[in-house]
């Protein structure tokens, strides 16, 4: 998820590029019969200060002055056969998020194992191929729906906006920040296992295309596997209504993008599909305004995007929809389709950056057929609104002090509307969040 990793100030001023996670061939060149072994990574930290209608609940209270961040290690090797033939693997490991107070405490796994919970496995994949033929990965990690997006600039700021792990959205309140299906980047998509296959470039199209059996990742769902059960990794039903709407099986998705470079000027545009059956649920009927009462539409998202580059100003646009909720989860069947863009650009002139950028989307959000609420002071129930409606806006800025150092500042503003939301925990219509942060980033 992070595009955060500064590169050389000489040649871009402040570059944010995808990570090691997401490229599409060898990370580091090799020679014929030769290995290289790397292992890299980088720190942020950020002091903030937010606002938000709902940092208060039941007595309790947020405070509006906090820092967080984040350390993740990108290990692996790259090699080449004599023949020609490449070949390697990426790990990326990263710290996670615990109690409060605690700092990284020990925790009980479902094997009954107990291990430290400080670091955890986001990508690890293996890949094969060579650059005339396209290459193969197995593993955990990004496929074409991912990695050949277009439109979504996030190299500003944090490098992340509300699509973060350890960045500023990640202080906020999460019943008041926005969803974000619109970033395709999201660790619900590239933390599954999965088989991909990307293309070489041929007159300027390339093509990324994956196939994913179950929604788990390395060793996910396999220390209880005996009988099917909610810990099982290729669980196909379940009686638990908590299995549902979350779990995928049998996923696909398919991208095609154009990309030209040339006379100063890269231009690239890219549309595809994603699609996902969700496991089905054979327990008790549940009542209606249930989400299992009717049960689930398949996932079916579509994505078209571009992007331009040019004397170092970069605008692009995306539009992702289609039978979808916030974080790739199930609709209810009867709820309505999303749809949701962002449009945004980028500067760099030096080792200076600046950039925004502007997303609204509508989905079904706590909509499901026949549920209702009862607002406060009135009588009785009335059915919930029919669209969760959502927008962020997000403006930063960096300064890179050498090719592995930068200062960042990140300033977020998100709102969400719905009427009968059940994540608007004082039975408000809408919730609203603003937050600014001021950090640096160590990468090596």
């Amino acid at each position: 998820m992070r595009k955060l990793l500064l590169a050389s100030a000489a040649t871009m001023g402040a570059t944010l590029a995808m990570t090691g996670g997401a490229l599409a061939q060898p990370v580091k060149p090799v020679a014929p019969g030769t290995i290289v072994v790397h292992l890299n990574g980088y720190l942020q930290f950020e002091f903030a200060g937010f606002g938000s209608t709902v940092n208060k609940y039941d007595g309790d209270k947020l405070n509006p002055i906090t820092t967080d961040g984040d350390a993740r290690i990108y290990s692996g090797f790259d090699a080449q056969t004599l023949s020609g033939l490449d070949y390697g693997a990426q790990v990326e490991a990263r710290t996670t998020t615990s109690d409060a107070g605690v700092g990284a405490e020990k925790n009980t796994g479902s094997g009954g194992s107990t291990g430290d919970e400080g670091l955890y496995i986001k990508r690890a994949y293996g890949y094969i191929g060579s650059p005339a033929d396209g290459f193969v990965r197995i593993g955990q990690g990004d496929s074409g729906f991912s990695l050949l997006q277009s439109g979504v600039v996030e190299a500003f700021g944090d490098g992340a906006q509300f699509n973060t792990d350890g960045g500023v959205a990640s202080l906020l309140p999460t019943d008041a920040d926005p969803g974000n299906f619109i970033y395709a980047d999201a660790s619900n998509l590239y933390a599954t296992d999965k088989l991909v296959y990307l293309s070489p470039a041929l007159a300027g199209f390339s093509f990324g295309g994956g196939y994913e059996p179950n929604s788990n990742g390395l060793k996910e769902g396999y220390s209880t596997n005996a009988l099917a059960s909610s810990t099982s990794a290729a669980l196909s039903a379940s009686t638990a209504t908590g299995d549902i709407g979350k779990r995928r099986k049998n996923t696909v998705d398919a991208m095609l993008q154009y990309a030209y470079k040339g006379d100063g000027l890269v231009f690239k545009t890219s549309g595809g599909i994603l699609y996902g059956a969700p496991i089905a649920y054979d327990g008790a009927r549940t009542a209606l305004g249930t989400a299992t009462h009717f049960g689930y539409d398949d996932l079916e998202v579509y994505q078209v995007g571009a992007q331009v580059t040019v004397a170092g100003f970069t605008v692009g646009a995306n539009v992702k929809g289609g039978q979808v909720e916030d974080s790739y989860y199930f609709k209810p069947k009867g709820a309505r389709d999303a749809l949701t863009f962002i449009v945004g650009a980028n500067y760099v002139l030096g080792p200076y950056v600046i950039g925004g950028s502007f997303y609204q989307g509508q989905s079904a959000g706590s909509d499901v057929p026949g549920a209702t609420y009862t607002p406060i002071g009135a009588k009785k129930a009335v059915p919930v609104g029919r669209s969760l409606t959502e927008y962020g806006v997000a403006a930063g800025g960096n300064y890179v002090i050498s090719p592995n150092l930068s200062l960042f500042v990140q300033y977020l503003y998100g709102h969400k509307s719905q009427l009968g939301n059940a994540a608007f925990v004082t039975n408000l219509k809408d919730a609203q969040v603003q937050a600014i942060g001021a950090g640096g980033t160590f990468k090596w």
